[in-house]
């Protein structure tokens, strides 16, 4: 098993800079005025993970001293992840995978990482904490069931925004409802600290 070290990219022009995100045709909607606030508790017995999806999109990420800006690709089941971070020009940055053993991250120079936990290790090798326990529900416009969240509703009776374990996850646009049987985030951002990760997403799978 390889121990943690920070690994520095060799693509460092890509990854180590203040890269502005372009959310291309993706569309903002103004935000929308909160009408109720609820606090859930944690479910007993939750621990199984979300509903499986597939998603395309591109991720920004930035905290007090680097950026990474760039593509991800994610195939999502409840026990397993497949998360490929992408440099703004299409090459491989660093593929996560989960599964009930653990994590492994392998880098673009084919580096090869193993934890119990992505959040960890994120935050180790690529410099930024990527909250993937968290992130599998809050990507799909829904609270973790394991712990204490508090939701704001919109009077369109989506979601506004979530706060769960340290992070703020405010959503500013939705795909429309009748593309899919849901209606699905569009871009979401979350806060914790000097962090800001925010996500486009360009195409759901849910089958």
């Amino acid at each position: 098993m390889v121990g943690y070290k920070r690994f520095s990219f060799p693509l460092c022009g890509l990854i180590l800079f203040a890269f502005p995100f372009l959310v291309g045709c993706v569309a903002l909607s103004a935000r929308t005025a909160v009408v109720s606030t609820v606090i859930i508790e944690p479910v007993a017995g939750s621990e199984g993970g979300a509903a499986s999806f597939g998603l395309i999109g591109r991720v920004s990420v930035k905290d007090d001293k680097q950026g990474f800006s760039g593509g991800i690709h994610w195939q999502h089941t409840n026990t397993d992840d497949q998360i490929l971070l992408l440099s703004p020009l299409g090459q491989a940055v660093a593929q996560i995978q989960r599964n009930p053993e653990g994590i492994r991250l392998t880098t673009s120079e084919q580096k090869v990482y193993y934890a119990a936990d992505v959040e960890g290790l994120t935050e180790q090798v690529l410099g930024w904490h990527l909250p993937l326990m968290g992130l599998q529900y809050w990507v799909q416009s829904m609270n973790s069931p394991t712990t204490t969240a508090m939701v704001d509703w919109g009077s369109d009776g989506r979601i506004v925004a979530i706060r769960q374990d340290d992070w703020e996850i405010t959503y500013s646009s939705y795909f429309p409802s009748e593309q899919l049987q849901t209606a699905r985030p569009r871009v979401l951002v979350l806060n914790r600290g000097e962090l800001r990760i925010k996500l486009a997403i360009d195409q759901w799978k849910t089958d």
